[in-house]
């Protein structure tokens, strides 16, 4: 069965199924650094699109530690939660009104294998 893939274009950012990944990774692990590998990216990457996505909304979505003797961390704020949610939730109602037609599309395809 096809995946519908969604993202959102704001006027200066985008909110996709990788940065939506990336979220529900942190909140798994703890870690910035743990997210951005079990994704096969780097810290830097990862931090990046954590910053990004901390500037585009009016409360931050991660909050994170720095690192040290006790190591650090980082968590998704209740922002964080609420965005990551709210995502997952239009992207449900899309494949649900979407799935007549997606199976239209996947009926004119020519056979595979």
């Amino acid at each position: 069965m096809p995946e519908l893939k969604l993202r959102i274009l704001f006027d200066d950012a985008m909110l996709g199924p990788g940065k939506a990944e990336l979220l529900t990774r942190i909140a798994e692990t703890g870690s910035i650094s743990a997210a951005g590998r079990a994704m096969g990216m780097s810290y830097k990457r990862a931090w990046s699109l954590v910053e990004e996505l901390n500037a585009s909304f009016a409360a931050p979505l991660v909050s994170s530690s720095r690192g040290g003797a006790g190591g650090g961390g980082a968590d998704l704020t209740d922002a964080g939660q609420t965005v990551l949610a709210l995502y997952r939730r239009v992207v449900e109602k899309a494949r649900v009104a979407a799935t007549a037609e997606i199976a239209a599309l996947e009926a004119m395809r020519k056979p595979t294998g």
